[in-house]
């Protein structure tokens, strides 16, 4: 079956949900995970109230504070359920991207990852990263909702 699972996570309630039910999966196939948090780069044109407020410096910390808080829940339930996890913090506008590229690096064979539910104008104005990488990747996702 699967050996390689990838698991993003981006901390939401959903999305911690998903790492459990991930976690449990890969422990049942006797699959490896690789564990992803993808935050977005300092953007002087950005809408978003850390942009506003903050330094790059300032930004890029609290950025990688929140990917530790991010994967510290996902590297705590593999732990806890004797399950193999490398956890990757990586930076871009489009998350999805970061998706299908640790795929390719980290030789995953399977995704599993949270999907919000977005629908009609939604979906249209904030995108849904879960259709861009069912859209991009070449490898099975399995949804969780």
């Amino acid at each position: 079956m699967f050996q390689h699972i990838l698991i993003p996570t981006d901390g939401s309630d959903l999305s911690n949900l998903a790492v459990k039910s991930g976690v449990q999966f890969a422990k049942e196939t006797h699959a490896r995970i690789t564990g992803l948090t993808v935050t977005r780069p300092f953007n002087y044109f950005g809408m978003e109230t850390m942009h506003m407020s903050d330094s790059i410096e300032k930004y890029n910390s609290d950025c990688d504070t929140q990917a530790q808080r991010n994967l510290s829940t996902l590297k705590e339930e593999a732990d806890k359920a004797g399950v193999v996890c490398e956890l990757v913090h990586r930076s871009n506008e489009h998350p999805y991207e970061e998706i299908v590229k640790t795929v390719q690096d980290k030789h995953c064979d399977v995704i599993f990852l949270a999907s919000h539910g977005r629908r009609g104008v939604g979906a249209l104005i904030l995108g849904s990263e879960t259709q861009k990488v069912l859209t991009h990747t070449k490898i099975p996702v399995l949804v969780y909702r």
